[in-house]
């Protein structure tokens, strides 16, 4: 007897062809569509040529054939039904998209919180004595503080030094609503 392989496609056991190699899908019509189906699918990310030519056939369908859509859907209103129902399905998960979020910190990812070196410049020559320091997000709602964590925020503003001889005051966030 000879042995059994399981289809791919419809997970049913099905007697190998001899004469096809590594067959993995059943000899059914519904298993042969999805393996063209798949092997179009491969040919066409994988396939300049292929995908240009698919193009080019369609386009070429679309001179032939003008008003095939429009008479489609005019013969076949349930395909019109659904095809709205879908798209407002699809409307529905876009606006979702643009709700407000928990965190929303993580789109902006522009400062990553670790332990950075920051090297004092000298016009190109970069000094040796790295200066470590860690830096925590806080997030901008975290502006009021309350009077018991006040304490140290009256600090004089840090100098930074940048590229050569030009200097930069930073000042920190509860500084400059102070100042404004």
């Amino acid at each position: 007897m000879k042995p059994k392989k399981r289809c791919v496609h419809c997970r049913r056991l099905y007697i190998a062809n001899p004469r096809v190699k590594n067959q993995k899908y059943c000899n059914r019509d519904i298993c042969q569509r999805a393996r063209k189906s798949r092997w179009q699918q491969r040919k066409m990310a994988t396939d300049a040529d292929y995908r240009q030519n698919q193009k080019e056939s369609q386009q070429m369908w679309q001179t032939q054939h003008p008003g095939y859509w429009q008479q489609y859907r005019e013969r076949h209103p349930q395909y019109c039904e659904r095809n709205r129902m879908l798209q407002k399905q699809r409307d529905a998960k876009r606006r979702a998209k643009h709700l407000a979020k928990m965190d929303a910190l993580n789109q902006l990812k522009s400062i990553k919180p670790g332990t950075y070196y920051l090297i004092p410049c000298m016009g190109n020559l970069a000094k040796m004595d790295a200066l470590t320091q860690k830096i925590n997000v806080i997030p901008a709602a975290y502006n009021d503080f309350c009077a018991s964590c006040k304490k140290g925020l009256d600090r004089p503003a840090d100098t930074v030094a940048i590229q050569g001889s030009h200097t930069e005051e930073v000042l920190h966030d509860h500084q400059k609503s102070s100042l404004s």
